[in-house]
């Protein structure tokens, strides 16, 4: 029996995550994690991802938050029934990240 090959060690392997838009898997650091804290709320986390509770990735893109929001997949992914109100906050937040994450996107 033929023994696995094993990774160079110098490579690190890369977290990949789903997006619950399009369900295209990327490395978690491309997405954007959408998180429903202990307390109830739900926010878009930092660009690290620190904040603590429930989360869901999404492209950074606005088709797929919306696209997220039609399948209400962010609501079941998240486990929490948000309003329309709600639903719109996070979609600002969701979009100012976008915009100051802008600059970082061009550099890649």
């Amino acid at each position: 029996m033929a023994t696995p090959e094993k990774a160079p060690a110098d490579r690190k392997k890369v977290p990949l995550r789903a997006c619950i838009g399009c369900r295209v898997s990327k490395p978690k650091m491309e997405l954007v994690r959408i998180v429903r804290t202990p307390e109830g709320q739900v926010l878009v986390d930092t660009p690290k991802g620190k904040l603590n509770g429930r989360g869901a990735y999404i492209c950074p893109q606005v088709v797929c938050f919306d696209l997220a929001i039609k399948k209400r997949a962010l609501n079941h992914v998240l486990k929490v029934t948000m309003t329309a109100e709600e639903t719109n906050a996070v979609k600002d937040g969701f979009i100012k990240r976008l915009i100051s994450a802008a600059p970082e996107m061009t550099n890649r």
